[in-house]
């Protein structure tokens, strides 16, 4: 499973990559054929003084590709609600090509 995090208008710190390789070591628990993960961290500008925090997370399985996006105040935070909500995706379309 190759990993790519990509940070757009600041860069990332060692501790918030470890973090983020480390809760997508779990992916492979739940599909084994996942080939690559985009990870895109963002500061959306939603009002002047408050900085947004965006995770988006592409997973890329043969013939399935998922995308989730999601927003918080911090990168850790953003980054476990798209991750839970992409593992959602990823069980329910292993559940509908088992039916």
């Amino acid at each position: 499973m190759n990993v790519n995090i990509q940070t757009v208008h600041f860069d990332a710190d060692v501790k918030l990559k470890s973090y983020i390789e480390k809760k997508l070591s779990k992916l492979l628990q739940i599909h084994y054929r996942i080939t690559k993960v985009d990870v895109y961290l963002k500061l959306d500008n939603v009002v002047h003084t408050i900085k947004d925090k965006v995770a988006e997370i592409k997973v890329h399985i043969p013939k399935y590709d998922f995308f989730v996006k999601h927003s918080s105040k911090s990168f850790e935070e953003s980054f476990d609600e798209a991750l839970d909500s992409v593992i959602l995706q990823i069980k329910r379309k292993k559940e509908k090509l088992a039916a």
